[in-house]
């Protein structure tokens, strides 16, 4: 566990997701098979890439934290081909299908979230060691940020300003390592330091805004001080 994250509010969570997650469902049950095979702002990929991808990011995550709110080791994860085959195969489906997929798959995580109780033991996630409690702050920030992706009227903005301020946390903390120039990051709930080297850039706006930003999901005119400066698409 990095600083910014820190002890995670869970039962917030419990809220926050679920609310995300049939946001999500909601516009996704009206988008026709033409349009799921439509190009995403993702380059390569289509909605019905989207949906498979949240799919399978919501057994990956139920699988995880079953395994270690019971003790036992980590399930060893796909392969990266594995991973790339299976999404090909899921994109290629009817709406119907994908609608399917995404809210069997939410709904069991959803249930395995809800029988948690070792908060406290350790998941291993994008290369780090974490608190099992971050198991439904990284599924919002799946859920947000995929949702966006999708193309349709839902922006940063329309982000629950108390679940934005952890999605920023959590984000910081993915971007401790990244290759960025030293930024001095402004938000409404905290002052974070990213990045190396040279001058010191201060970038501000709402939590929110600066979360979809450093995941590369918002312009640099979205925020103040980011001219010119686009962080890569975060997964």
């Amino acid at each position: 566990m990095t600083h910014y994250t820190g002890s995670v509010p869970v039962e917030d969570l419990h809220r926050w997701k679920p609310e995300a997650t049939q946001r999500l469902l909601g516009y996704t049950i009206g988008i026709s098979d033409e349009d799921w095979h439509k190009p995403s702002p993702l380059p390569g990929w289509s909605r019905a890439h989207l949906a498979t991808h949240l799919a399978r990011n919501a057994d990956h995550l139920r699988v995880i934290a079953e395994a270690a709110d019971a003790g036992l080791p980590q399930p060893v994860a796909p392969s990266r081909a594995e991973r790339l085959a299976e999404l090909e195969r899921g994109a290629d489906r009817g709406g119907l299908e994908l609608q399917i997929d995404l809210d069997t798959t939410a709904e069991a995580l959803q249930q395995t979230i809800e029988r948690l109780t070792h908060w406290e033991a350790t998941v291993r996630l994008r290369g780090r060691d974490w608190p099992l409690a971050v198991i439904p702050l990284a599924r919002l920030h799946e859920v947000c940020i995929h949702h966006i992706d999708l193309d349709c009227e839902f922006s940063p903005d329309s982000v629950d300003p108390a679940a934005a301020a952890w999605l920023l946390r959590w984000v910081l903390d993915l971007l401790v390592d990244a290759d960025l120039p030293s930024l001095r990051v402004e938000a409404d709930s905290l002052v974070a330091e990213l990045g190396a080297g040279g001058g010191t850039r201060t970038v501000s706006g709402s939590d929110a805004r600066l979360w979809a930003w450093l995941s590369g999901r918002l312009p640099a005119d979205g925020v103040a001080g980011a001219e010119g400066l686009q962080p890569p698409l975060l997964a």
